[in-house]
């Protein structure tokens, strides 16, 4: 049956990905408290909270003043809001994994709800998951551990439980293709699937009025959040470059891969590539001042990028000593050291240049050169560019683009510093436009509950100020869908029936000055 959006609607999410669907729960009524019976182990916090337990009318500023100071160690790089949510959502991080302690209750409240849309470019809800424009594996483990990548109302673990049987092994991290299916099925599971439209490309996104209007859908709205992300497109190659693109054409490579890269993406790109399939990287080396990040992954915690990392670092010790020293002896091999002949199918070439490309069909002759050296040449029959993902404001009308990013140059180019600088102020970076997600600079999804939870509380105070006197409170539970995991709906679990005052407070705003999150 053919769903056909409205032509007006109180709010609108651009993007489909994890922090939309957490803001389009709460909208829908789902508003988190401070449990009072599971107090946060920093008394301070918790004497704070103790005054208001509405955490979307949350005095973010005096809640986390003290954070610096704390002898608990919160984040100095996310955002205080998001900090302060996550801490409160899981007061022992991601080390606690066996009780899975949370200070967070939610009370379904349809008093609160608004109405709005969600209105995503995917197939399905997940973002990034569910179409990562990286060809690589979908079984590659995620970096986050399950419990890091649960939404409310419908955890992972649920999830993992209804299709397994079985609670997850202890720090689990998902395949990506399990996390894509868990988000895919979450709208369906917490009853927010009425509010999502997907496969939709919103394009001519003006200020209308008091409102804003959405040329694509000839839809207007009160409010727009913008959840689409810093990670929709890949960095494209340079002019040269761009021949070598027709390579992946060809189902079998008539050579070996070219990976351009030292990230994650470059990672997961070599490891997906078959045992016996020769591989040619090539990748910056500045350890002391642009680190890979592959550095910071520990062997145990991720072997699989931590074995990468050790080909590059052996490549680029070997290319400075023209020779391979003997590697040390190890007490066991490691799984990416077993599961292929790296000697024989590896080449790492560290901060190397292309300088030619001859393109012989299905396969390209590739000239490099290595700093001051001789230039050499490798024929390659595949090619993959993976040295970094920009999102973009393309689909926001120039004067609107300028309320939200004064900076030409960063409109088709978003990073996680382009609109950090504004979000440490206010993520409502323009009247009644907000920013949630990877867009404020924290990309983790731990650290999206806090913004949504901000923009949640503006927009329902908003909305609360034109309509008439209602209760704001609620003797109803939200209505969850049947599951064989019986869990205390508590926290991530759902949400537990509770009677509290209402506060029409909005958040303060943060005026704390933190250290931007490299991401």
């Amino acid at each position: 049956m053919t769903r056909h959006l409205p032509r007006q609607v109180d709010t609108v999410i651009v993007g489909g990905g994890p922090s939309a669907l957490i803001l389009s729960y709460i909208l829908h009524g789902n508003v988190p408290i401070y449990d009072l019976e599971s107090p946060h182990p920093d008394p301070i916090l918790h004497a704070k909270l103790r005054d208001n337990i509405d955490l979307l009318t949350a005095n973010v500023d005096h809640l986390t003043e003290h954070f610096y100071g704390s002898r608990f160690s919160y984040s100095t790089q996310a955002l205080p809001v998001n900090v302060l949510l996550d801490t409160i959502l899981r007061p022992y991080g991601e080390t606690d994994e066996v009780e899975g302690k949370t200070c967070v209750k939610w009370v379904h409240n349809p008093a609160r709800a608004v109405p709005h849309l969600v209105i995503g470019n995917t197939k399905q809800t997940g973002g990034q998951w569910a179409d990562n424009p990286v060809k690589a594996s979908w079984d590659i483990g995620a970096l986050s551990y399950a419990g890091m990548l649960s939404l409310p109302g419908y955890s992972f673990e649920q999830y993992y439980y209804d299709h397994h049987g079985h609670r997850p092994p202890f720090y689990l991290r998902p395949a990506r293709r399990d996390v894509a299916a868990y988000f895919a099925e979450y709208p369906h599971k917490v009853g927010i699937a009425d509010a999502i439209f997907l496969d939709e490309t919103v394009n001519g996104v003006s200020r209308h009025g008091k409102g804003f209007y959405l040329a694509s859908h000839n839809l207007h709205c009160n409010h727009l959040v913008l959840a689409s992300g810093i990670f929709t497109n890949l960095v494209p190659p340079r002019p040269l470059l761009k021949p070598l693109l027709k390579l992946n054409n060809c189902k079998q490579p008539k050579g070996p891969i070219l990976v351009v890269g030292s990230g994650f993406s470059a990672a997961d790109v070599i490891l997906s590539t078959p045992p016996e399939q020769q591989v040619i990287h090539i990748y910056k080396w500045a350890p002391s001042s642009s680190p890979s990040p592959l550095r910071a992954c520990h062997q145990q915690a991720y072997p699989e990028y931590a074995g990468v990392y050790r080909k590059m670092k052996l490549a680029a010790v070997a290319s400075k000593t023209k020779q391979i020293s003997a590697p040390r002896p190890q007490r066991r091999a490691s799984e990416i050291d077993v599961c292929r002949n790296w000697e024989k199918t590896y080449e790492g070439l560290p901060n190397t240049a292309i300088i030619d490309v001859e393109s012989h069909g299905h396969y390209a002759t590739v000239t490099l050169q290595a700093g001051g050296n001789l230039p050499f040449k490798r024929d390659v029959g595949a090619f993959a560019y993976v040295v970094g993902r920009r999102g973009s404001l393309d689909y926001i009308e120039h004067d609107l683009r300028e309320e939200v990013c004064s900076d030409h140059t960063q409109w088709t180019n978003l990073t996680g510093s382009s609109l950090r600088e504004k979000a440490n102020e206010e993520l409502e970076v323009a009247p009644n436009v907000f920013i949630i997600g990877s867009l404020t600079g924290d990309s983790l999804i731990r650290f999206a509950y806090g913004g949504c939870a901000y923009a949640a509380g503006r927009i329902i105070a908003q909305r609360l100020e034109h309509m008439p006197p209602a209760p704001l409170y609620s003797t109803q539970a939200h209505a969850r869908p049947d599951t064989h995991y019986a869990l205390a709906m508590k926290g991530l679990q759902g949400h537990n029936l509770a009677l509290y005052p209402p506060s029409r407070l909005s958040l303060d705003r943060r005026k704390s000055e933190i250290c931007v999150e490299s991401s």
